[in-house]
């Protein structure tokens, strides 16, 4: 099989759009015969963002401060777009008025107006093929959790817990940036940066919160502003939905946890489910292990810990030994999104696909809710 090459345009050259780099670079890595990226153009306002990538990437052949001048170079098939979440709404609509594919950063909008505004301009170009970055869900514990789900095999679900924690704010004296300030990261804070990444699988199984309560904190409520003052913290630091799950069997809880202020955890991921047949639990605090327990009437009640090794949804040249990472599980959402786009949604060389559209909106829903439970 001849790999299709499916030129990008990169829409903001920080640390993701980095990481998009360095995932194309080493696109060998990855079993995946359908399709391999290559970027093309790069555009962002900082000269010094831009020429790393001049410097990195021999393939550059545009580099702009002007994401409409990517945006009309015929060599650009499909965009990435790493942007700060109150330039989501014009740049995504530009692009699809463009008529090319993109994958853009979480959450899709500043807020739900915006998202909805999104949504309708992708309806409106079914020629389009849009979807959301979220990658810790291609971790191979995560991935054997969504096995189980298109299994059935939980029977009964009695509850979930999803989250998504850091510390990254923990440290007072850290100096303000733009997540921290409702004009540029919006009123969901901690729920619209970190949100997404907690309800990609329960949304994905169909596990879509009613009733929602959330519980919101702001620990740190200023920071220097790095010029010899301070500024501000205007968005939530910490939040965590709780909601119900209606069912034929009946509701049951799930809780969703978004923190950046959450001591002893650099940054972790992590997904439990229980049922009254199995339930399985993993974190990336610990990513070689997979904790499940599975359950008979009258039989034993026992956690079991399998040591996972290197197995993603696409193969790679990585022994089964080895460890697997935050850069792996990143290529591996590039890979589902390439296959989808070369073979559409029928037709994935496995089940388990980028988040949707649609299912951004879901997240709007659910975190509009939260918010106006809180008051």
């Amino acid at each position: 099989m001849t790999a299709r090459t499916v030129r990008f345009g990169l829409i903001g050259c920080g640390l993701m759009g980095r990481e998009f780099a360095s995932v194309c670079a080493r696109w060998l890595h990855i079993e995946a015969p359908f399709a391999r990226p290559e970027i093309v153009a790069v555009c962002d306002t900082s000269d010094a963002a831009r020429a790393w990538f001049t410097g990195h990437v021999p393939t550059v052949a545009q580099s702009t401060g002007d994401y409409r001048a990517l945006l009309a170079n015929p060599d650009v098939e499909a965009v990435y777009c790493a942007l700060p979440h109150n330039l989501h709404e014009q740049v995504y609509l530009d692009i699809i008025a463009a008529g090319k594919h993109f994958l853009g950063e979480k959450p899709f909008g500043i807020d739900k107006p915006a998202n909805d505004r999104i949504m309708a301009a992708i309806r409106a170009r079914p020629d389009v093929f849009v979807r959301c970055s979220s990658e810790f869900p291609f971790f191979p514990g995560a991935q054997e959790i969504t096995k189980a789900i298109r299994a059935n095999a939980f029977g009964r679900i009695i509850e979930v817990e999803a989250g998504f924690l850091h510390a990254s704010d923990l440290d007072p004296t850290k100096v303000i940036n733009w997540k921290r300030m409702v004009r540029f990261n919006g009123a969901y804070g901690c729920l619209g940066d970190l949100g997404m990444h907690v309800l990609h699988i329960p949304l994905r199984a169909g596990w879509v919160p009613q009733r929602i309560v959330a519980k919101l904190s702001k620990i740190v409520k200023d920071r220097p502003d790095g010029k010899g003052g301070t500024a501000p913290c205007e968005t939530w630091d910490n939040g965590t939905i709780l909601g119900e799950v209606d069912t034929p069997d009946g509701p049951f809880p799930i809780t969703f946890h978004t923190k950046r202020i959450a001591p002893g955890e650099t940054n972790t991921w992590f997904l439990r489910v229980i049922g009254t047949r199995k339930s399985m639990e993993f974190s990336t605090k610990f990513p070689k292990t997979l904790k499940v327990m599975d359950y008979a009437p009258g039989g034993e009640q026992a956690w079991r810990h399998i040591d996972l090794g290197y197995k993603g949804a696409y193969p790679s040249i990585t022994g089964g030994i080895f460890e697997f990472g935050f850069a792996d599980s990143f290529q591996q959402m590039w890979a589902a999104y390439l296959d989808e786009l070369v073979h559409g949604p029928g037709g994935m060389t496995q089940p388990f696909g980028c988040v949707t559209p649609e299912e951004t909106a879901q997240s709007h829903d659910i975190l509009t809710a939260a918010l106006d439970s809180y008051g």
